[in-house]
């Protein structure tokens, strides 16, 4: 199992007791889906029970995972309640080039700082766990200002446009590639990412695998 702790969050495994609030979630008509409409489909009403099935059962099944997992649970630090989900996915394996993703679902948690404390921990946890990569990529489109914001507040640095290459709601929108480098995320935080947010003599992040 894995936890990494910030200030606000922490970033776990998912269990059991999320899946109630997932199913809810998966739901087509939440306002994430269409910030993350041009990357993956949307699943129907109908196919929502057959995947929290399929995660209740991988979840009973308790295999070991391989580190770094491909996705964690964002949960609140207080209660534990789910807030969202990071990610990461090879662009290309062969060359080491994968880029990391990131949802909070509900709109009431956005502009709060908690993307910014999330990918910013899920950023070191994957090249701290992964000392051969060379850069983490994050993919948006235009029409996403919260997500190149974010990105830009970590800093992630704009390094293609791919004109009118996604279509939301029927209009088409840039897609945009960020990108960062091992040497310029350890410039930037140097005593890693935790340490960036707390105070003067704050204590680091936490990271435990039981």
């Amino acid at each position: 199992m894995i936890r990494i702790e910030g200030t606000h969050l922490h970033l776990r495994d998912l269990k059991l007791n999320d899946l109630a609030a997932y199913a809810y979630w998966l739901r087509p008509e939440h306002e994430w889906q269409r910030l993350n409409g041009p990357y993956y489909s949307k699943p129907t009403p109908e196919q929502i029970p057959e995947i929290i099935d399929r995660l209740r059962k991988t979840i009973d099944r308790d295999d070991p995972a391989p580190l770094p997992p491909a996705h964690v649970i964002i949960a609140q630090r207080a209660d534990d309640a789910l807030l969202g989900k990071v990610n990461w996915y090879w662009i290309s394996q062969e060359t080491l080039w994968l880029a990391a993703g990131i949802v909070i679902y509900d709109p009431a948690s956005w502009r709060k700082g908690l993307g910014y404390e999330a990918l910013g921990l899920w950023t070191q946890y994957l090249f701290d766990q992964m000392p051969e990569i060379a850069r983490l990529d994050l993919r948006t489109w235009s029409g996403n200002t919260g997500m190149m914001r974010l990105a830009q507040k970590l800093g992630y640095q704009e390094e293609a446009r791919f004109r009118k290459a996604r279509i939301v709601d029927g209009t088409y929108y840039d897609g945009l590639g960020y990108g960062i480098l091992r040497e310029e995320w350890t410039a930037r935080y140097p005593a890693g990412f935790a340490q960036a947010l707390q105070p003067a003599g704050g204590k680091h992040e936490r990271l435990s695998r039981d």
